[in-house]
């Protein structure tokens, strides 16, 4: 009986947790030895774009950029993490170059200079 009140029990929290907006647990899918990650997945690409802010101590930095394509981002502001050593020399205001790289659903500046 007490089994059946716990499994009650977290069937509706799952369920109120879906209604809310928020994420329910799902299994990550499960790749074949001869699939290749798509390129969703991970990607790099190199672009342009106007820093807005710095936060070096955090490792995060604002770029507004154009759309990049081979990341498949459209034109916007994103925060992108980075080596704390890259952004020493980098300040709002600035244009860079940057080099961006999805790795594992995160976005890094892997190099950026002004």
């Amino acid at each position: 009986m007490q089994k059946m009140r716990l499994a009650a029990a977290r069937v509706s929290m799952a369920l109120a947790m879906a209604l809310a907006g928020m994420a329910v647990w799902q299994p990550l899918p499960v790749l074949a030895a001869d699939q290749k990650p798509s390129a969703k997945q991970d990607a790099t690409a190199t672009a342009s774009g106007e820093v807005r802010r710095v936060d070096a101590a955090a490792g995060k930095v604002a770029i507004k950029h154009d759309a990049i394509s081979d990341l498949e981002l459209p034109a916007m502001t994103l925060v992108y993490q980075a080596s704390p050593a890259l952004l020493a020399n980098i300040k709002p205001g600035d244009r860079v170059r940057f080099t961006a790289a999805r790795q594992n659903g995160k976005y890094v500046v892997t190099a950026i200079s002004n």
